[in-house]
């Protein structure tokens, strides 16, 4: 409402009838609703606040992101009202002219942890008495904006380990092929002397063909291209990784526990990106028990996942290395990069899966989820059209 319109009707006020002053307050009291109905119906919050830093009026929204009692704050201190939010200081700085603190960020933990930006201007051009708050959720924003700082950081690890991992392919292909030389050379030997030389050049045949294949899966992992889905067995990928770990779980002396399933759903996921996931936890498992040790792998399903649980008995995972467990080059081996647990959390993503971690002295279980495959959202086909169509 104009103020010219305030001026006017406090200078006839003694000079209207009560029919007159009836109608005036009545179309008063309407346009209060009005725009109290439109100040609730915002998104941001709205506070005003007089002279002393009491609520005058504060709308729906702001009682939601402060925590309010929408009907407890009028006239209330807003220090009281908020712990971190004392609305005298910005009336203050309005009447002093200095409205450098008309915008600024707090942080809330009540009702919820957020972070609110705050706008404030005076009541009115001409008096600084009072201040209408402006308060935005920007929570939303700084954890989007959190999320593509590390998108690109994890992208620009995730090429660069890629970059190394295909350089370390060249000398193992150099390998092989020597190791294939060294087999002719042997095959003119008599066989008295070339048995027990046979038997050592096959193992190291053996090896380098497994870290080959591991760098394959590596480079699969950590390429950034979409995986390949299919209707896969979660239990059948487990016995693959770990065939492919049989030779250090012997010599570990570490006792496998494999609970077969019974009636577990199939996955829809990558064979070769989940058994990398496996790989990697599995190996964790085993580095983490030293010398001896059970490794246990059990499976279950609910009513949209399928899992794979690993478990070890190893000295667990320290409170303090909690929060960085999926960092990169974190790691408390000597001769870790601390890869592997981000790789595993980068392909579970894409998967729209879940990590569990739990943890203790006795050792550590990290369950993998998975979407099931009888469960997943199918596109159906477009209906036929009628034959008689025209």
């Amino acid at each position: 409402m104009k103020e010219a319109f305030w001026n006017k009707l406090a200078d006839r006020l003694d000079k209207l009838d009560p029919d007159s002053v009836q109608a005036q307050f009545v179309r008063l009291s309407a346009e209060r609703g009005l725009m109290e109905t439109i100040f609730h119906a915002l998104r941001e919050g709205i506070l005003v606040l007089n002279a002393d830093g009491r609520v005058l009026f504060a709308n729906r929204a702001v009682c939601r992101m402060l925590g309010l009692d929408e009907k407890k704050t009028a006239g209330r201190l807003l220090s009281k009202l908020v712990r971190n939010l004392d609305g005298l200081e910005f009336v203050r700085a309005g009447r002093a002219g200095d409205w450098t603190l008309a915008s600024r960020e707090i942080e809330i933990s009540y009702p919820e942890h957020r972070f609110l930006s705050v706008y404030l201007a005076p009541l009115s051009e001409a008096s600084a008495d009072g201040v209408v708050m402006i308060l935005r959720d920007t929570t939303r924003e700084r954890d989007h904006a959190a999320e593509m700082v590390e998108s690109e950081r994890l992208n620009a690890v995730l090429m660069l380990a890629a970059g190394v991992a295909h350089e370390i392919g060249n000398p193992l292909n150099a390998l092989s092929i020597h190791m294939q030389l060294m087999d002719r050379k042997l095959r003119k030997l008599p066989p008295d002397e070339a048995a027990p030389l046979k038997q050592l050049v096959d193992v190291a045949r053996g090896e380098i063909d497994r870290l080959d294949r591991i760098l394959s899966q590596f480079i699969k992992a950590v390429r950034p291209t979409l995986p390949q889905f299919a209707r896969e067995s979660l239990p059948a990928l487990a016995r693959e990784t770990l065939e492919s770990l049989s030779a250090e779980i012997h010599d570990r002396n570490i006792r496998l526990e494999f609970e077969e399933p019974e009636d577990l759903p199939t996955a829809w996921v990558d064979a070769g990106q989940v058994r990398q996931a496996f790989f990697n936890v599995m190996h964790n498992a085993i580095q983490a028990m030293g010398d001896g040790g059970v490794l246990r792998v059990s499976f279950a399903s609910a009513d949209r996942l399928v899992g794979i649980a690993i478990e070890d008995t190893g000295p667990g995972i320290s409170a303090n290395r909690m929060g960085d467990l999926f960092e990169p080059f974190q790691t408390t081996k000597a001769n870790g990069n601390g890869m592997g647990l981000m790789i595993v959390q980068r392909i579970l993503r894409d998967h729209g899966g879940t990590i569990m971690v739990d943890t203790q002295p006795g050792g550590t279980r990290i369950q993998l989820n998975f979407q099931r495959d009888d469960q997943r959202v199918r596109l159906l086909a477009p209906p036929a059209a009628p034959e008689d169509a025209p």
